[in-house]
């Protein structure tokens, strides 16, 4: 007779057996995903060919087991290689390739997925990464034919003498070498000390050399330009040579004259620096000047025939009209009044606008380019 402990044993036994076939069925027989319960979403592959890839090969993110190989089916142009990514793995752009790789160069395949960035979307249940985002291993026949052709291009004769001289070149000079690889050595170690500062120099050569490119037609213009002054340069250098020669007698004349003339020199261009300023407050009036003048010269020219000046006169005393505005508050006086003058207006002047068509007056009209500056 079965008795009741030997019942809960039995039925305890039968429940961590179900259990157990339950998590190896779901684990490594994949039955969870016909009842829902799977812990994995699936990406679909378009490769060329497979590569050496093979069913549950391991598939990896940033170097990290993220799934398995699932399924490998044929298609047109290819295969298709279903992906079975872990939920529990860190989300995986879209924007990704996947190379499949290998562990050594005999070792097995593996795809790895390498994100082109970190940002969004993300692969998710269903996502297909196309061929061109793929990448897969040289079949190893065609590696091994290229190697077998690369060797077969190799003259045997050139070969052996190229050696002949090598083993010549090095033979008696061990100690020589060795003094060379451990140079070698430190040199390697100075270079890895001078890492930061060479990398510093490399970004701040970017910058150098793309305002370069930048300035490139402007460098090229001054090129073309310094060509030309040389060019000029050679055709002038007998002249050049003659300056070189007069020159510093003409220097020792020069400074002779400068010292003659001190400290007088010095008053003079101070005097002309007044002359200017006044010449370049009326500098439209005198390039009117000496626009007019050669004509006016060429006029009176012609009025003198035969020792005889030949004139004319024209009465225009009202044409145009005198200006008579802003003189108001001048007051008249007689010509005949001897006695005391009145204080002079000097507040009147023509307030006519110069295209009144009257004659205006005063130097208010002339043309100029600033205030009259005060007389040193």
């Amino acid at each position: 007779m079965i008795t009741l402990a030997v019942r809960l044993k039995n039925l305890a036994f039968l429940v961590i057996a179900v259990l157990v076939l339950g998590f190896v069925g779901i684990r490594y027989a994949d039955l969870g995903r016909y009842v829902g319960v799977a812990d994995y979403y699936t990406v679909d592959v378009q490769l060329p060919r497979t590569g050496g890839l093979f069913t549950h090969s391991d598939v990896t993110y940033r170097g990290v087991s993220v799934g398995r190989v699932g399924p490998i089916d044929l298609t047109a142009d290819g295969v298709t290689a279903e992906l079975r990514l872990k939920k529990s793995a860190p989300h995986i752009p879209a924007d990704t390739r996947a190379v499949v790789a290998g562990l050594s160069a005999v070792g097995e395949q593996y795809i790895d997925l390498r994100p082109r960035s970190d940002d969004g979307p993300y692969l998710s249940d269903g996502a297909r990464i196309e061929q061109s985002d793929t990448e897969v291993p040289a079949p190893v026949t065609d590696v091994l034919s290229s190697v077998d052709d690369l060797t077969k291009s190799v003259p045997l004769d050139d070969l052996r003498t190229v050696v002949d001289e090598f083993g010549k070149a090095f033979e008696g000079h061990g100690d020589d070498l060795q003094v060379l690889l451990d140079n070698g050595s430190e040199f390697v170690r100075a270079a890895d000390r001078a890492l930061p500062s060479t990398t510093r120099l490399i970004d701040d050569g970017e910058t150098v050399l793309r305002t370069q490119a930048e300035e490139g037609r402007a460098v090229r213009d001054f090129a073309t330009g310094a060509t030309r002054l040389a060019a000029t340069l050679k055709g002038s250098d007998a002249d050049l040579r003659r300056l070189l020669t007069v020159a510093p007698d003409a220097a020792t004349q020069i400074s002779g004259v400068l010292r003659d003339l001190d400290p007088s020199l010095g008053v003079v261009l101070a005097n002309l620096l007044t002359t200017s300023e006044v010449a370049v407050t009326r500098q439209h009036g005198i390039e009117e000047l000496l626009v007019k003048y050669p004509a006016a010269v060429a006029a009176g020219a012609t009025a003198v025939d035969g020792g005889k000046v030949n004139l004319g006169m024209a009465v225009t005393f009202f044409k145009p009209l005198p200006c008579t505005a802003g003189y108001g508050a001048t007051r008249y006086r007689n010509g005949l009044d001897l006695g005391t003058a009145p204080p002079l207006n000097t507040g009147a002047s023509c307030t006519a606008p110069a295209s009144s068509g009257i004659g205006v007056r005063g130097s208010a009209h002339a043309p100029g380019s600033g205030a009259v500056p005060d007389p040193a």
